[in-house]
């Protein structure tokens, strides 16, 4: 009996144990499941976040899309607008371009003449008579030519006994370098070349020598360091009357300056971009941080800046003061929906549903803006865009609070979510934009700079550079010609010995009289025009 005993407190024992292990393994079994689990959410972010990252460096980078293509490169299986491919150019059935105007090009006229064998009767062999009328036509030529500009000053003498010198001479022409030898033209031509075609200078420089003008690169780069310093009074005339205006658009991108500072490393600084309502400035800074936009507006400044979701925008001290309200821009709200899709192929359908409803918000507010403001199609346009809205917070909500929503998705929702407020402020203000392209637009050409010569190489050439940016985007601004108004400002700098004139305020575009403003204006394409 005895052992009978032994043995059943030995199997309870080991049933005890066996109870403990397999309470262990059951846990130990539990944790991997959960890590495991874990673990491949991790990768399915990571590959996510790899797809992005793919779309981001090898995809396509442009949001100018056709027609057929409204989700870039997201095929939407809903999308009824899809259209056929066709060729390129000009559309069968479209009405033609419109020819082009030359006639205030000069005019070199030419008579061709009969050669003398065929200026007879081939068959008796009298003479042709010529007759008063000609068949014109013409062709458009282009001709780059240099010149030594030779000045003769006249000298003269006195006839009269009065007392002074006794010969005179005729004073030397205004110069706007002085000692310099390069005249107006030759300045002129080397800031359009590189800071209106983005091209670099050793470029503008080689094709002159191919028409026979060699110029030395040290010679240019000391002349252009002086030009700088007569630019800067128009450059800060800009950003005084940018900063007045009551509604901005912001935006930064890259720019590179060869210098050292303290403090600081690597040759990366920012090109910051606003686009006021009749200018535009560029202001150049190694910080990207609240300080530089904060800057540039005033304690008088007022309105609305329209811009992306930069923390340097929300951390300015007129944001938090309340002096600048901010609008968050759609096209952004737009760009992560589509990240998610092209990231997380089973998530496409969710993305590409919020990428309608974007769309729609787009296509109801331009046809607000359409519509008569006191007519009653504009009420009936604002309420069905009133409605819109409301019916997507209704559903950001509705799909924040379910507890199976995807991580990607869930960011997207929550940033719309967290700037829900700037981004509606067009909806109760029809002059604000839903996005800030147009300033992300000014960008480009600076960008496209960038990349043709890198950036500046010193501090003057990055503030010369910006401020030779803002006058050509203002001038674009005012339809006046960049050329035209370079020569003019030039010309007064000549005059007043190499200087700034005295008063600059006769130069600003905004200051033109009408005849002037007509003297300086741009002959463009005339409206709907092809381009192609």
């Amino acid at each position: 009996m005895s052992q009978l005993h032994a043995n059943v407190d030995r199997l309870e024992r080991e049933n005890l144990e066996l109870r403990q292990q397999a309470g262990y393994w059951k846990s130990r079994h539990r944790d991997t499941l959960q890590r495991v689990s874990a673990l491949a959410q991790q990768v399915e972010q990571l590959e996510g976040e790899k797809r992005q990252l793919q779309a981001d460096r090898f995809g396509r980078r442009s949001e100018a899309r056709p027609g057929n293509d409204r989700s870039n490169d997201l095929e939407d299986p809903q999308d009824d607008s899809q259209t056929p491919e066709r060729n390129r150019g000009q559309q069968p059935g479209n009405p033609g371009p419109k020819r082009r105007d030359y006639s205030h090009l000069p005019v070199r006229e030419e008579f061709v003449e009969l050669p003398p064998e065929q200026s007879v009767c081939p068959c008796c062999g009298l003479p042709l008579r010529q007759l008063s009328d000609t068949e014109d036509s013409e062709q458009i030529e282009s001709e780059v030519s240099a010149y030594r500009r030779v000045i003769h000053r006249r000298r003269y003498r006195r006839t009269c006994p009065c007392d002074g010198p006794i010969t005179l001479t005729a004073p030397l022409p205004p110069k706007l370098i002085p000692k310099g030898r390069y005249g107006i033209s030759v300045w002129v031509e080397i800031l359009l070349d590189k800071d209106f075609s983005y091209r670099p200078t050793e470029r503008l420089l080689a094709s002159w020598r191919l028409w026979g003008l060699d110029l030395a690169p040290g010679t240019v780069t000391d002349g252009l360091e002086q030009l700088e310093v007569l630019l800067r009074p128009i450059d800060e005339a800009l950003k005084t009357r940018n900063s007045q205006g009551e509604l901005h658009q912001g935006d930064e991108t890259r720019w590179r300056v060869f210098l050292a500072l303290e403090g600081k490393q690597g040759s990366g600084w920012w090109l910051w971009v606003v686009l006021g309502p009749d200018t535009v400035i560029y202001r150049l800074d190694a910080s990207r941080s609240h300080t530089v936009p904060e800057s540039h507006f005033r304690a008088e400044s007022r309105g609305v800046l329209v811009v992306d979701r930069s923390a340097a925008y929300k951390a300015m001290s007129w944001v938090q003061d309340g002096v600048l309200v901010l609008a968050f821009c759609w096209a952004h709200v737009r760009r992560d929906f589509i990240r998610v899709g092209k990231g997380w192929p089973e998530l496409k359908t969710w993305a590409l549903e919020w990428l309608r409803r974007i769309r729609v918000l787009y296509r109801l507010n331009d046809r607000r803006l359409a519509a008569p403001k006191d007519a009653a199609a504009f009420g009936e346009a604002d309420g069905r865009l009133r409605q819109a809205v409301a019916a997507m917070k209704t559903e950001m909500a509705t799909e924040l609070a379910r507890a199976d929503l995807a991580t990607p998705c869930r960011k997207a929702l929550e940033s719309l979510q967290e700037h829900w407020g700037g981004r509606t402020r067009f909806v109760d203000d029809p002059r604000i934009p839903m996005d800030n392209n147009a300033s992300e637009r000014r960008a480009r050409g600076p960008a496209v700079a960038r990349k043709n010569f890198y950036g500046s190489g010193s501090l003057w050439s990055g503030r010369l550079a910006a401020a030779l940016f803002s006058i050509f985007a203002t001038l674009s601004l005012w339809k006046l010609n960049a050329r035209k108004w370079l020569t003019w400002y030039f010309e007064h700098c000549a005059m007043a010995g190499g200087k700034v004139p005295e008063e600059i305020q006769p130069f600003l575009p905004w200051n033109l009289d009408a005849g002037k403003r007509s003297e300086l204006g741009e002959r463009g394409l005339a409206e709907g025009d092809d381009t192609s």
